[in-house]
C-alpha cells in the first residue's frame, strides 16, 4: 500500500484516490459541500486556503492546501522538481 504525504503530515492511500482537481470550478465547490453535509468531508489543510481536492473512491473528500500538481507529482514518485531530469542530462 502507497501512501502519498498532502501536506502536514497527513497521508492518503494512493490505492484509494480516484482524482485530484482544483477547488475553484462551482461543481466542485458543490461536491465540497455536499461533503461537509454528509460528514464525509476530511480537512487537512490545518486552516489554510484549499489549493487541491482529492476524490477518494470510499466516497470520501479529503482537502489539501498543496497543489494539485505537488500531489500529483508526488504520487508518481517525484519527491523533488527536476531531481530525475538532471541525471537525464
Amino acid at each position: 500500500m502507497k501512501l502519498i504525504n498532502i501536506g502536514f503530515g497527513n497521508m492518503v492511500s494512493a490505492g484509494r484516490l480516484i482524482a485530484i482537481v482544483s477547488p475553484e470550478s462551482a461543481p466542485i465547490k458543490r461536491m465540497v459541500q455536499e461533503a461537509r453535509d454528509r460528514g464525509v468531508l476530511i480537512d487537512a489543510t490545518y486552516g489554510r486556503r484549499t489549493r487541491a481536492v482529492l476524490i477518494m473512491d470510499s466516497d470520501h473528500i479529503v482537502l489539501s492546501a498543496l497543489q494539485p500538481e505537488t500531489v500529483a507529482g508526488r504520487l508518481g514518485g517525484k519527491e523533488s522538481e527536476g531531481a530525475g531530469e538532471e541525471a537525464e542530462a
